[in-house]
């Protein structure tokens, strides 16, 4: 058993997990309230998760907090978006980091406002030393606009002299993504019954176990993220590899 009380597969918790947030509006919705009080409930969720995952062991815990799709959204809720991230960061970075917890930002800073990256390099620079979790934050983040940051830097080493086509792996692509350092996630989790990617960590997920929740977001508490930690913990994660050979694996 791990600490929380969770069962451990062969290889313990997962090293990293990723969540995409999804349900807010729908939850809003469903108790006749605004968009934005969905949002602002699952600040609540937030808090839960993190701190379960932290005492699970879980090392990397990344959220999808706003895509590069989302701008399309209206913009009365866009700017509402942006006042709420404002407002977490703020008011969570000093929880945070009493708890040892880091806190990262993935993903294109240049579309939002001059005030809300000077909040985001604040609040990485106080938990830049703490070491009991780290908590990335995906914003402005999509999965082929990452992989396309990391190709034209390649491609920028190859044009000018430093690199060769043939040295181009794909270890090398993943050293220039975004947080190119972090493990990839082991376990995907998506609330509120919807069972797609949503161009997150396109690169970065190609073996990681999903999990799916029918729970909208504001309600994705506690109970909710140790049930996905369980069932993570009874999966058999292969690699390629056949059964007899994972029984040897894990025999000791």
């Amino acid at each position: 058993m791990g600490s929380a009380g969770i069962p451990l597969n062969s290889g313990g918790p997962p090293e990293h997990v990723a969540i995409i947030m999804d349900g807010n509006n729908r939850w809003a919705k469903a108790r006749k309230l605004p968009g934005i009080a969905g949002h602002k409930a699952g600040v609540e969720s937030v808090r839960a998760c993190v701190q379960t995952c932290a005492q699970a062991g879980v090392r990397y815990l990344t959220l999808f907090a706003f895509s590069s799709e989302n701008w399309r959204r209206p913009e009365d809720e866009v700017n509402a978006l942006m006042r709420l991230f404002l407002i977490a960061l703020k008011r969570e970075v000093r929880k945070l980091h009493r708890n040892k917890i880091r806190l990262r930002i993935m993903g294109d800073r240049s579309a939002f406002s001059t005030v809300l990256q000077a909040s985001m390099a604040e609040a990485e620079e106080l938990t830049a030393d703490n070491t009991a979790m780290t908590l990335i934050i995906a914003a402005n983040y999509g999965g082929r606009a990452d992989i396309a940051h990391s190709v034209r830097q390649i491609a920028q080493q190859v044009r000018d002299g430093n690199l060769e086509p043939r040295d181009i792996t794909e270890d090398l692509i993943q050293q220039h993504l975004y947080l190119g350092e972090v493990p990839p996630p082991d376990l995907c989790i998506r609330t509120a019954n919807e069972q797609r990617i949503s161009n997150f960590m396109l690169w970065q997920m190609a073996y990681s176990e999903f999990y799916f929740s029918t729970v909208f977001w504001p309600d994705f508490k506690t109970e909710q993220m140790r049930a996905a930690l369980t069932a993570y913990s009874q999966r058999v994660r292969r690699f390629g590899q056949t059964d007899d050979q994972i029984a040897r694996r894990i025999d000791f």
